[in-house]
């Protein structure tokens, strides 16, 4: 068996344990181990993956797995992180979610042998809990003083919480327990802002099962150089659904990453061995300004999340916009490439001067005719310099895209009718 701890550690994913001593113990044999994920949305995003790839490590290191969607804790909304009430969701989006987060795990968790891996959902269970059973069982074990110790309630009695959200943390207490007794899951992991949620299981095990050997630890949220919460771009949160962020989006969001955080995220995200992380960096730290870590980084990050094909798409992708060859991109890949660099003109042909002024690639006709004569345009990757060209179906790439670069990195795209 081997004890994969090490691993995590190197990789700086690991924030706190229950029991460190105990962690690397239990780890020396093969475990049950278990981490939550909640239906709060229709897609689960790229910090949820660090969770997921943590869940992967330990697969690959022979044990069995429980990826829980917590379609039950989800009815009920957890505390942790939020500083006000959260919207409760109706029984239908949260059914269409847990569903949609089941199928992404799916792609990623070995679910072939239950001896590997198994999906669950705790609405399985916690739903058959009646009010008396859940007051007289499990509320029991929990002191007021004890909840109320709890940062993620702590944190909220000055603006308020509900005993809806006060609540959550002994549910997910149950679930641990409940693995524990079913599945003989001695092990939880989370994210380091579920400590209180983790602690509390183990709390409700020690007393209900004195005798039980079980563990919890917490892998950090990952923050970018500036100190910022990883995961969110200025479209939004970078998700796991390709339709809501592109394999391409997904990419360049990493290609574009500082150097600090390219060797950083090679360790968090990537299935790399230690060996080869550290020649990566050591050469990208020898040649800055080539990208080395970030090109490698985002290649292997996009290949896990959507498939080498996709990969190589957004590679290929990103090469043409580089070069300024974009005649191999297909529509959509245009499309997508020039996502909110997109211009419409109603009508079937335009003078390139008014093409640059409607693409805002020149403030004026005086500045466009700059451009033009100092051979700083180029129209589907062809140089122009002559004020009376004009751009027309016959002459745009599938009969109605021009794409009219200025320069070496103002780009446009612009849609005849």
């Amino acid at each position: 068996m081997n004890n994969v701890l090490d691993d995590l550690l190197y990789r700086g994913l690991i924030k706190d344990f229950s029991n460190q001593e105990l962690m690397h113990e239990l780890l020396n044999t093969k475990q049950t181990i278990y981490c939550g994920f909640d239906p709060s949305a229709s897609s689960m995003h790229v910090g949820n993956y660090v969770m997921i790839s943590l869940l992967m490590r330990l697969q690959r290191a022979g044990h069995k797995i429980i990826a829980l969607v917590g379609g039950a804790t989800g009815m009920i909304g957890d505390p942790s992180g939020k500083s006000k009430e959260r919207n409760l969701q109706d029984k239908e989006t949260l059914y269409k979610n847990t569903q949609a987060i089941k199928e992404q795990l799916e792609k990623f968790i070995d679910l072939s042998d239950p001896n590997k891996g198994i999906l669950l959902n705790n609405y399985d269970w916690l739903s058959k809990i009646s009010l008396l059973d859940m007051l007289r069982d499990y509320g029991k074990y929990f002191s007021i003083n004890y909840l109320l110790s709890k940062d993620i309630i702590a944190s909220r009695l000055e603006s308020g919480i509900s005993f809806t959200e006060f609540s959550y943390n002994i549910l997910q207490a149950i679930d641990y327990l409940h693995l524990y007794k079913n599945y003989d899951c001695h092990i939880q992991i989370g994210g380091s802002d579920q400590w209180g949620n983790l602690t509390s299981g183990l709390e409700l095990i020690r007393k209900v099962e004195p005798d039980a050997k079980c563990s919890v630890m917490t892998c950090h949220l990952i923050t970018r150089a500036d100190g910022k919460k990883f995961g969110k771009s200025e479209q939004g949160a970078l998700f796991l659904n390709k339709e809501l962020t592109s394999p391409y989006q997904l990419y360049q969001y990493f290609y574009n990453v500082t150097d600090d955080d390219a060797c950083k995220y090679l360790k968090v995200f990537t299935f790399l061995e230690k060996e080869e992380i550290e020649k990566i960096i050591k050469e990208h730290l020898s040649n800055l300004g080539q990208r080395i870590a970030q090109k490698v980084l985002a290649y292997e990050i996009c290949k896990d999340i959507h498939g080498k094909e996709e990969a190589d798409n957004a590679v290929m992708m990103s090469n043409s916009l580089f070069s300024g060859d974009v005649t191999k991109l297909n529509e959509k890949q245009l499309l997508e490439v020039f996502n909110g660099l997109t211009y419409e003109y109603d009508g079937k042909r335009i003078n390139i001067l008014d093409a640059l002024l409607l693409t805002k690639s020149a403030s004026s006709k005086r500045e466009a005719r700059q451009f033009l004569s100092s051979n700083a345009v180029s129209v589907n990757s062809n140089k122009i310099n002559d004020e009376t060209y004009t751009l027309d179906t016959s002459n745009a790439l599938y009969n109605k895209y021009i794409v009219i670069r200025r320069g070496k990195k103002v780009y446009s795209l612009l849609c005849l009718k």
